[in-house]
């Protein structure tokens, strides 16, 4: 059973400014609680159904677990059609870090704004094997429901790091793609040893404070009449296009 007040911490996570307030986080359905008691998160707390308890029991026995019904859990869950569990997630600690070159693909999003892009795009990063993605201070936030929801359990193995871009960019001593609707065609690009790609947000593309960086422009070749493709579509394409190379 879920308390009016435990009800009332839960729901007000649903909102930024408490997420921030209280530096945690929710992971919602049975997928991402799977994933989350496996990665190094610390999990505060799991309201969940007694299936998905006897689930987490059998992986974890040390966590802290409250056995609700299903109409409880979708009260408190951002989503209408879950009733199998949430999980309130502390945030990981802000701490200064370099980019790891040692990544073949240095992936940057530059003013992603809608949470089901960067989710996806954070799942395209996990199967293309890229454990960090850095995002300008305008990109969605990380923590957003949605955002968590369409990694598919992904967020749990990808960093994501929110950065001067600029600063950073000007720092960098490899070659610097950028999409564009006009550029290098991505399939017949011969892809280096080491790159950095910049995907730009979904209505106005690479800002042009960033696109001052940009060494090479690229483009997937447009054969219908499509005016433009969605965000985590395109970072596909060119991973896909690039890793051939890699």
């Amino acid at each position: 059973m879920i308390s009016k007040q435990q009800q009332k911490y839960v729901q007000s996570l649903h909102n930024k400014k408490y997420r921030t307030e209280y530096s945690r986080f929710l992971v919602e359905g049975e997928k991402g609680i799977l994933e989350i008691i496996n990665s190094d998160f610390e999990i505060e707390y799991i309201f969940c159904s007694e299936n998905l308890k006897l689930k987490i029991d059998s992986v974890r026995k040390n966590i802290k677990v409250n056995i609700c019904k299903e109409e409880e859990i979708s009260t408190i869950s951002t989503f209408k059609n879950n009733n199998t569990g949430v999980a309130l997630v502390h945030q990981k600690a802000n701490s200064h870090f370099d980019l790891n070159l040692k990544d073949n693909v240095v992936l940057i999003l530059d003013n992603i704004k809608d949470p089901g892009n960067l989710g996806t795009i954070i799942r395209l990063a996990d199967w293309y094997g890229i454990n960090n993605i850095y995002c300008s201070q305008d990109t969605v936030e990380f923590y957003n429901p949605k955002v968590i929801s369409s990694t598919m359990g992904s967020f749990t193995r990808v960093n994501v790091h929110y950065i001067d871009l600029s600063s950073t960019l000007k720092k960098l001593k490899m070659p610097i793609l950028g999409a564009f609707l006009g550029g290098e065609n991505i399939q017949k690009y011969k892809s280096e040893s080491q790159i950095a790609l910049i995907i730009g947000s979904e209505s106005h593309g690479i800002s042009p404070e960033i696109e001052q960086f940009v060494t090479k422009k690229i483009t997937i070749p447009r054969i219908g009449k499509a005016e433009s493709l969605n965000a985590a579509i395109a970072t596909g394409i060119i991973l896909d296009n690039i890793f051939r190379e890699v």
